[in-house]
């Protein structure tokens, strides 16, 4: 719950979908967050630990009439942000239920998502501002063309949908790794202009 809170997203939003698992590695107890996907496997993530029991989307279909929207995100917790930015913005009527999701999980995923995309009639993606999103994006765009829209313009100069519901940009965030970077290296308090070099 205290790593949701840390990415911006309130438990409540996330109870639906994710659940605490506990796992071991080499005899180690470790638990992390999981969201399921397609094949019964599930995400993991936590803090200090980013992985997957097995790879694949994940789709959410909506009850009832099949819907001609499906939004597309790369990971979860970018899902868990567009869920949590809708009901801060539309406290009423966020809306939820309109259009269906494909969360990859893995821009490696494409594949398989650009087979669930066929019968949609608007395909939004809302990927990461990075190369990998930038193809991604490109290669479901390729395949469906005029029914596709790149959405990552909306968050532009932040790295992903979850840093945008955070408001961490993407120069603060490079900050923030090299400070973390150099501590690690030097083993010592640093601040991100206190550059120092490698093998220090």
């Amino acid at each position: 719950m205290r790593y949701l809170q840390e990415r911006g997203i309130s438990p409540g939003t996330a109870a639906p979908y994710v659940q605490e698992m506990y796992y071991r590695i080499g005899g180690k107890p470790y638990f992390a967050l999981a969201f399921r996907n397609d094949s019964g496997g599930y995400e993991l993530r936590n803090p200090r630990f980013k992985g997957s029991t097995s790879k694949d989307i994940t789709h959410i279909r909506q009850q009832g009439e099949p819907r001609e929207k499906c939004l597309v995100f790369e990971g979860f917790m970018d899902y868990l942000s567009f869920l949590t930015l809708r009901m801060k913005n539309c406290p009423t009527m966020p809306d939820l239920d309109r259009q269906d999701y494909v969360i990859l999980n893995s821009t490696a995923n494409v594949p398989k998502a650009i087979d669930v995309l066929f019968p949609y009639k608007r395909i939004h993606c809302m990927l990461d501002n990075d190369e990998a999103g930038f193809r991604a994006t490109q290669a479901i765009a390729l395949e469906y063309s005029y029914r596709v829209r790149d959405f990552s313009d909306n968050y532009r100069g932040y790295s992903d949908l979850n840093d945008y519901l955070c408001g961490r940009k993407q120069e603060q965030k490079n900050s923030t790794s090299q400070a973390q970077e150099i501590k690690q290296e030097t083993g010592q308090r640093a601040t991100p202009k206190q550059k120092r070099g490698r093998g220090i």
